[in-house]
């Protein structure tokens, strides 16, 4: 992942600072936040949560809290850290910081469980570069998704390891059955891929894209619809076949894969594709 200038990063602030992110399982899997080492601290206690949402300003978490905790919130002011800590998939350890913060409000979780409370927090002063950053990035991402959508990026050999694609050859599995193809181009919205057999069998059928990374442990799958296709050097036995992404279930990681390529000049992008 390329990394941030000074100047991107104040436009991230500038432009999203008071955007409430909700961590969904999609979206935590896409930053990296590792869940078990996220905590409130105050006057040299912590108390284990889980973040429910995040901005640039403030935060929204789920804790478990106790008689204990209000006694030092009392004498702290209502003011405590938020530490946040991410995977870093190269590094042993993770990427871990604290957030200055003051509590401005609380509401019950649940009836079930009248200790555990949903806290609003307040930053006190701007965030470490490193949240600004993940968190622009993945708004950045959401906007790009549906302005350049339609962006094509040829898979060359370079693309392939600025994605770090472990290799061309994927799978396509057409009604649930696999077949070996060769990837020709990404975009947000769908992919090209060659592949064997006779068009009119495989039109306009559901498809999952398996795309295998580097730095991850299984393939990743995009489902979509098979949606053209275009004979290959005069052979009828291979195809060129256009998938169309079904936009609601395409995984954020892959969206923001392809961002990341996109936000520097390429020369591999074809624009408006037919």
């Amino acid at each position: 992942m390329a990394l941030l200038t000074g100047q991107q990063i104040a436009r991230y602030f500038e432009q999203f600072k008071t955007i409430d992110v909700t961590f969904t399982k999609e979206v935590v899997k896409a930053i990296n936040l590792k869940t078990d080492q996220n905590f409130l601290k105050c006057l040299g206690h912590q108390w284990p949560c889980v973040i429910y949402s995040s901005s640039m300003v403030g935060a929204k978490v789920v804790a478990g809290l106790t008689k204990d905790f209000f006694d030092k919130i009392r004498d702290a002011n209502n003011i405590v850290s938020l530490r946040y800590a991410f995977i870093q998939p190269d590094k042993a350890d993770p990427l871990a910081f604290f957030v200055p913060a003051k509590i401005t409000g609380y509401n019950p979780y649940s009836k079930e469980k009248p200790d555990l409370m949903f806290v609003t927090l307040e930053f006190t002063q701007r965030p470490a570069e490193d949240l600004i950053g993940i968190l622009g990035r993945l708004l950045e991402t959401n906007i790009n998704s549906k302005k350049r959508k339609e962006e094509r990026i040829e898979v060359t050999d370079e693309v392939q390891r600025s994605l770090n694609l472990k290799s061309k050859n994927v799978y396509l599995y057409i009604e649930g059955v696999p077949r070996k193809g060769i990837l020709r181009d990404l975009s947000f919205s769908g992919a090209k891929c060659i592949t064997s057999g006779v068009a009119k069998f495989i039109m306009n059928k559901s498809v999952h894209l398996s795309l295998d990374f580097e730095d991850q442990k299984t393939p990743m799958q995009v489902p979509g619809k098979i949606i053209r296709h275009e004979s290959v050097q005069d052979r009828k036995d291979i195809i060129a076949l256009a998938i169309l992404f079904e936009e609601t279930k395409v995984p954020m990681d892959y969206k923001m894969r392809i961002n990341e390529y996109l936000r520097l000049p390429k020369k591999h992008i074809q624009e408006n594709p037919e």
